[in-house]
């Protein structure tokens, strides 16, 4: 597989597919090594036959982040990252953190607390039949 999964529609359709079968959504920036969650996952769910694309990191603030490969054949796979949002975005102290070793240059602020209820929850508002 000498490609990175899709992170765009047009990315898609270099790859030769005109809808996706199933979205991952991660907190994470997408690197395409198996120490990160959603590149392994959808290495494997490629491998077996499946047209993956991946949005990382969208911005929960705008809805239009969300859209950006359309809506899947099958479904949306939600993850906060490799690490759980609230830990991510806090210290033990409940600070808020100052870098984030999951986003790009390290910066923090890529993230909202509970991740995966936001994502989920702006999917749901914007794909009522997925």
């Amino acid at each position: 597989m000498p490609h990175f999964l899709p992170t765009t529609l047009t990315e898609a359709k270099e790859l030769g597919w005109d809808t996706l079968d199933i979205i991952l959504v991660s907190g994470d920036a997408y690197v395409d090594h198996p120490s990160f969650g959603s590149a392994l996952i959808g290495r494997y769910l490629e491998a077996h036959g499946f047209k993956v694309g991946i949005i990382p990191q969208p911005d929960w603030k705008d809805p239009a982040s969300f859209t950006v490969l359309g809506q899947p054949n099958l479904f949306f796979c939600v993850s906060a990252g490799n690490i759980d949002s609230m830990v991510n975005n806090y210290t033990a102290d409940k600070k808020p953190r100052r870098t984030d070793m999951y986003s790009p240059n390290n910066e923090a602020g890529h993230r909202p607390d509970r991740a995966s209820i936001v994502y989920t929850s702006m999917l749901k508002r914007l794909y009522k039949n997925t």
